[in-house]
């Protein structure tokens, strides 16, 4: 029997941008900071905090990782 992903029906509209953009940029990139996924999705690093926290919660084919903080919120994610 295999795990099931959680699909993004689980997810807000805002969650799934940030999952979306995840995707398309974790291939590229390891880290990434809330003040600049924000800027790029026209959110605040607030939103995208709040909001990557039910990111990295869930059973996604990204794995997100709160890493660090400077200046703002830095995640670690892996595709």
């Amino acid at each position: 029997m295999s795990t099931s992903v959680a699909t993004t029906t689980d997810l807000s509209d805002k969650q799934c941008r940030i999952l979306e953009y995840l995707r398309e940029n974790g291939e590229t990139k390891t880290y990434f900071k809330s003040r600049l996924i924000g800027q790029d999705l026209d959110l605040t690093a607030k939103e995208v905090g709040t909001n990557m926290t039910a990111i990295a919660a869930g059973d996604f084919d990204v794995a997100v990782e709160k890493w660090g903080y400077s200046s703002s919120t830095t995640w670690k994610v892996t595709v």
